[in-house]
C-alpha cells in the first residue's frame, strides 16, 4: 500500500514563503509522477505543480506549473526518499486553500494514482 504524507503547511502573512513537504511511502512502487493540487475555491482541485519523469533521469525531469504560481512556486524532488517539495514564496491570500500532493506511481499490480490528505495553508492579509 502506497501512502502520502504531507507536511509544512501553516500560516503565513502576505508576501511570506513556505514550503511544503510529501514523502511517498511504501513498498515495491515506483513514483513517476508528483504533483500539488490546491482547493481555493469551489469543490475544485487546482493543478499547481506537477513533476513529470520521476523514475527516469535528470535531465528528463520536466515540470509544470499552474498560471498562479509560475514565477512564485517551485516543485523539487529527493528521489532517493520519494520525497517532493512546494517552495511557495510571495504569498498571497488568494493562496489560501488545502493543498493536495498527488502521486502516479507504478506497482506490480499496475499503476495507481494517490492523494493525500491535504495540508491548510492560511495567507493573511
Amino acid at each position: 500500500q502506497v501512502q502520502l504524507v504531507e507536511s509544512g503547511g501553516g500560516s503565513v502573512q502576505t508576501g511570506g514563503s513556505l514550503t511544503l513537504s510529501c514523502a511517498a511511502t511504501g513498498s515495491d512502487f515506483r513514483v513517476d509522477v508528483m504533483a500539488w493540487y490546491r482547493q481555493t475555491q469551489g469543490n475544485q482541485r487546482d493543478m499547481v505543480a506537477t513533476m513529470l519523469g520521476l523514475d527516469s533521469t535528470i535531465s528528463n525531469i520536466q515540470t509544470s506549473y499552474g498560471d498562479f504560481a509560475k514565477g512564485r512556486f517551485t516543485i523539487s524532488r529527493d528521489n532517493a526518499q520519494n520525497m517532493v517539495y512546494l517552495q511557495m514564496n510571495s504569498l498571497k491570500p488568494e493562496d489560501t486553500g488545502v493543498y493536495y500532493c498527488k502521486a502516479d506511481v507504478r506497482s506490480r499490480s499496475g499503476f495507481l494514482e494517490v492523494w493525500g490528505q491535504g495540508t491548510l495553508v492560511t495567507v493573511s492579509s
